[in-house]
């Protein structure tokens, strides 16, 4: 269902917003396993309003964790399977001649919902993925000439395989920047990967997962986040490493200014899911690679999207800045 609050009801107590984060959390837990601190940053950039890119190899529990955090929220999820053959209009929808009134009507596509899973999102063509690109920087989409607003809230979850991989599609840079974090999932441990074994011997556990949070309850989280504090030594910090990105011999494009504001409000919303109400240090340090890394493009590699070579960078840049006492 989609949020249907007017008026904003008076924002819980911390302890009462960090129950809450919890309990998602704590919900996806239970299929995806073994991955608490990727589950942490999805959490964060979800409360944040931003989306998520998921990439690794085939096979290591992607597409779960984006299904089992949209399994989490009472809201509507539509899940799209990007291809070589899909359309804009495949996402977007399109207009229809309707018979009994002699016009045509415009019918929406999977686009019009609050949570989407874009599996394997380069497997499309840029074309295509394009036309995620207003939606998911405006929540708003433009079709035939109309504006149509999307319902909030709005999260893209996104799937993607390592470039090298056959069939596939670098995103372009402008579509990289509107994800507020990239998170990789890696090879589970032998004892979690028992538990996989284990748990998924009688069928696939996310589809019996109950949602745990309401729309209205993830608006409320999502509006909290805006107000919690940041100091300027903070805020002074992260302009500092977004600065550096920018005077590196070895980058070709550094940070943009929607970025630095990015880092900022992941930072504010990791803050909330680790049970504070100001940013610390700390936060800017476990952000900045997920949050920076997809956002610069480096002489020694040729586009971004390359994130081995990026983190690098960025994590030596941090290395040089003082933290803030």
């Amino acid at each position: 269902m989609n949020a249907s609050s007017t008026t904003a009801a008076p924002m819980p107590a911390l302890q009462d917003l960090v129950s809450l984060s919890n309990r998602l959390m704590d919900n996806v837990a239970t299929v995806v396993l073994g991955k608490t601190e990727v589950i942490k940053l999805a959490v964060t950039a979800f409360l944040a309003e931003g989306h998520v890119l998921i990439e690794d190899v085939p096979g290591v529990g992607k597409t779960l964790l984006a299904r089992a955090l949209a399994a989490s929220i009472d809201c509507s999820f539509r899940r799209i399977q990007f291809t070589p053959d899909l359309l804009p209009s495949d996402i977007l929808g399109s207009s229809v001649y309707h018979a009994p009134s002699g016009e045509f009507v415009f019918k929406p596509g999977p686009l019009f919902t609050n949570v989407i899973l874009a599996d394997e999102i380069n497997r499309t063509t840029p074309r295509t993925q394009s036309a995620l690109l207003e939606a998911m920087s405006d929540r708003q989409a433009s079709v035939e000439g109309k504006t149509y607003a999307l319902a909030p809230p709005f999260i893209v979850l996104a799937t993607q395989n390592p470039f090298e991989y056959e069939g596939t599609y670098v995103l372009p840079e402008s579509q990289l920047d509107r994800f507020m974090i990239r998170l990789t999932m890696g090879y589970p441990s032998r004892e979690e990967e028992k538990r996989v074994l284990t748990t998924h011997r009688e069928g696939e556990p996310v589809e019996t997962l109950d949602a745990v949070l309401t729309a209205d309850e993830v608006l409320m989280l999502q509006r909290a986040v805006r107000g919690i504090r940041v100091r300027d030594s903070i805020a002074e910090y992260m302009l500092q490493i977004v600065d550096a990105t920018r005077k590196r011999d070895d980058l070709h494009v550094g940070v943009s200014t929607r970025g630095a504001l990015t880092l900022y409000r992941a930072c504010q919303s990791l803050a909330m899911v680790s049970g504070r109400d100001f940013v610390i240090p700390d936060d800017v340090k476990t952000l900045v690679c997920p949050v920076l890394s997809h956002r610069v493009v480096g002489k020694s590699f040729l586009q971004a999207g390359e994130f081995g070579a990026a983190e690098s960078i960025i994590r030596d840049l941090v290395d040089r800045i003082p933290t803030p006492s």
